[in-house]
């Protein structure tokens, strides 16, 4: 099975559509997630589910995680070998996390067996950011739902949502957490935006974005891979500390400290996997 310490793409295709599913399958994207939420229809819920728990019977080369409706779909999904996370819309409150994970438990047995990954849709869940990502230790990562936070706070340009995005990266690192991949760009054709939209939530912390077309995936790539200038700069800076301990003086008089050291590693395994 593929896995990466870096995904950076997270595609999501419509459970009720398994031709899209198993194209999303070959796309080349990280993660795949099959959405049994906004992307599917109400009256074909329980076809989505039933195709989706037809998908995971078996493990897939790529990992496959659900968007969950309601967790009224858990009992379907949760002991099924193919399933490699839930996606849990609309969380406000910590509670809500124990809840599926107690779900997820009762009916695989296993703790913490398979990761979650809260989605905070609204000014409370917000404000909450650090709560939710430290509520047990089955959470993975947390993201935003843009489209309905929007909509909540009531704000019409791009920008109204910074603030939001920075309490998310800050929540995530300060849990221990990877760092938060960008929410979807919902115009498939304007490419140039999504590129300028995934450079801003690179400046702000965001590591990766979900795309709801495969046409997406290669911006967010270029986005997200380091340039040559931060190749070289990382270079210089592992180079130094395999030859020094504790704070390291570079050649131009610059100090870093061991966070410094291992955001440059980061960096050099991000740019192995470009080449």
């Amino acid at each position: 099975m593929r896995t990466t310490p870096f995904p950076l793409t997270w595609l999501y295709a419509p459970g009720d559509r398994p031709a899209v599913v198993q194209k999303a399958l070959t796309s080349g994207a990280d993660v795949v997630i099959v959405d049994l939420e906004d992307a599917v229809a109400p009256d074909r819920k329980a076809y989505a589910l039933e195709a989706t728990a037809d998908l995971l019977a078996d493990p897939h080369p790529v990992p496959v995680h659900v968007r969950i409706h309601t967790p009224r779909d858990i009992p379907t999904l949760a002991s099924l070998p193919g399933l490699r996370g839930l996606r849990v819309p609309k969380v406000t409150h910590a509670t809500d996390i124990h809840r599926i994970a107690d779900a997820v438990t009762e009916f695989t047995g296993v703790t913490d067996g398979i990761p979650l990954y809260p989605l905070l849709e609204n000014a409370l869940a917000v404000e909450r950011a650090y709560a939710i990502a430290t509520a047990h230790p089955a959470v993975h990562g947390i993201a935003l739902g843009e489209a309905d936070l929007r909509a909540d706070l009531g704000v019409r340009g791009d920008t109204g949502l910074d603030w939001s995005r920075g309490r998310l990266v800050v929540a995530a690192r300060a849990a221990a957490l990877p760092p938060p991949a960008q929410s979807v760009h919902p115009d498939i054709r304007d490419l140039d935006a999504l590129a300028a939209s995934c450079a801003r939530g690179r400046a702000l912390g965001f590591f990766g974005r979900a795309a709801i077309h495969p046409r997406q995936l290669p911006v967010i790539e270029q986005a997200y891979f380091p340039t040559p200038d931060e190749v070289a700069a990382a270079e210089e800076v592992v180079k130094a500390a395999e030859t020094e301990e504790g704070a390291l003086a570079l050649p131009d008089g610059r100090f870093v400290d061991a966070a410094v050291v291992e955001g440059a590693r980061r960096v050099l395994t991000l740019a192995a996997r470009a080449c």
